[in-house]
């Protein structure tokens, strides 16, 4: 049998997962006693069912076989039953270059033949609801009403909000991450639980183990997990934002200058994220709603920590690329994205900027809401136009890996097709009754 510790007497299955060209945790139950399948050749998946594969329905190439990385496994807290482990994409025998964990992989292999490793600290915002008698979604706490709600403490410590909160803490801290704060963020509904960092690929993992948790946790106190990047109008939007930092092999952060701000190597590092800044919104902001978010404009709040303009500045949440204490916080990400390629993207977009030794421009030490600037390049507008910019970036999606790339590419057309296919609840109260 695969070397494991002996599994828990309440393990009954294996949850193999992976994820999705959209990064959403697909997988099934495998009893326990076939653990080594999981292993070696993998729990076998029909290909063209799995959303993004654009594998055939016959033929050796129409199976996916997901195969455990056993470093993953742990039991899952809120069903132990359940020992989870998180899957690579294999086809054919082989590494299959569809699989957005295999391309992080890839992307961080191609970083350590530089000498480097990507640390990141991930920060997922996100709604609790709840459904009403008709089925929709609603706040929980009819009292979470504040217009300016962040840090709020009674609503953050009322019932069911507080008892699903110190749930899904103690599920976290038994799956082996580190559970730094929870907050109430700025909008009704809305909280943030922020762990510690940890290289790309573990940091990825832990998001998927935080989203499963989150959702299972929050269905036992009756409520929703929502990661919608913008469910609400008037409020701002949930970010899903990546703090980014490279250690050497001795482990030595290489990007501080020693005064909080980043030095050359960061600078050239920096650059590349801003020069593919277009291109990775596709990928970090990858639904037609992501662009509801990435507006300007006010919320009740008085803001919507959205950057709209490309640029960095030092401390400045108006623009996509805050830098403090001698990294960089990253905050164009959605929690819809992929986090695996998305990481992916992210790594790639370093690379070419320390590879050319690119020069970001002059720092924005200004608020870009209240002094926004024509010289300064827009971030895309609508999924459509960012999906474009991808698809022109060239040197970005072949550093990828063209596969995926062309895969993510006609997944997001598609749905965009879709939305324009409907009609919705606006264009009935419109013009259903105005001609």
């Amino acid at each position: 049998m695969t070397p494991f510790p002996p599994f828990p007497e309440s393990v009954r299955f294996v949850l193999a997962q992976f994820v999705d060209i959209d990064g959403v945790a697909k997988g099934k139950l495998v009893p326990i006693s076939h653990w080594d399948d999981v292993i070696h050749p993998g729990a076998g998946f029909a290909g063209p069912s799995i959303e993004g594969t654009g594998l055939p329905r016959n033929g050796p190439r129409s199976e996916f076989y997901g195969r455990g990385d056993v470093s993953t496994a742990r039991v899952a807290p809120w069903q132990p039953e359940l020992l989870h482990v998180i899957c690579d994409g294999f086809v054919g025998g082989e590494v299959f270059d569809g699989c957005s964990r295999q391309t992080l992989k890839r992307a961080t292999a191609r970083l350590e033949t530089l000498g480097y490793t990507l640390n990141v600290g991930i920060e997922p915002e996100f709604f609790l609801l709840k459904r009403n008698a008709s089925g929709q979604l609603e706040l929980p706490d009819p009292q979470d009403t504040l217009a300016k709600p962040s840090y709020d403490l009674k609503s953050l410590l009322r019932s069911p909000v507080l008892d699903c909160l110190a749930d899904l803490d103690l599920a976290l801290t038994e799956y082996g991450m580190d559970v730094v704060q929870i907050d109430h963020e700025d909008s009704p509904g809305q909280y943030e639980v922020n762990f510690k960092y940890a290289d790309a690929l573990a940091s990825a993992d832990n998001l998927m183990r935080f989203k499963l948790a989150a959702h299972a946790i929050a269905e036992q106190h009756s409520l929703v997990y929502c990661g919608m990047a913008k469910p609400f109008a008037d409020r701002p939007g949930s970010g899903l934002h990546f703090h980014l930092s490279i250690t050497d092999r001795a482990g030595t952060a290489v990007f501080d200058n020693g005064h909080g701000g980043l030095n050359s190597l960061g600078q050239y590092a920096l650059a590349g994220l801003l020069q593919h800044a277009a291109a990775l919104t596709a990928i970090h902001a990858p639904t037609i709603n992501s662009y509801k978010r990435l507006t300007a404009g006010g919320s009740q709040s008085g803001t919507t920590w959205a950057p709209v303009e490309i640029g960095w500045g030092s401390n400045n949440r108006t623009i996509p690329a805050r830098v403090t204490a001698g990294r960089m916080e990253w905050r164009v990400p959605d929690p819809t994205c992929n986090v695996y390629l998305s990481l992916a993207a992210v790594i790639h977009a370093f690379i070419d900027g320390i590879e050319r030794k690119l020069i970001p421009p002059a720092a924005t030490e200004t608020d870009a809401y209240d002094t926004p600037s024509a010289e300064r390049r827009k971030l895309p507008h609508s999924l459509d136009a960012a999906l474009d910019a991808l698809a022109q970036d060239s040197a970005l999606t072949e550093a990828i890996g063209t596969t995926i790339c062309a895969q993510f590419i006609r997944t997001k057309r598609d749905e965009i097709a879709a939305f324009a296919s409907r009609i919705h609840g606006w264009e009935w109260q419109q013009y259903g009754a105005k001609y």
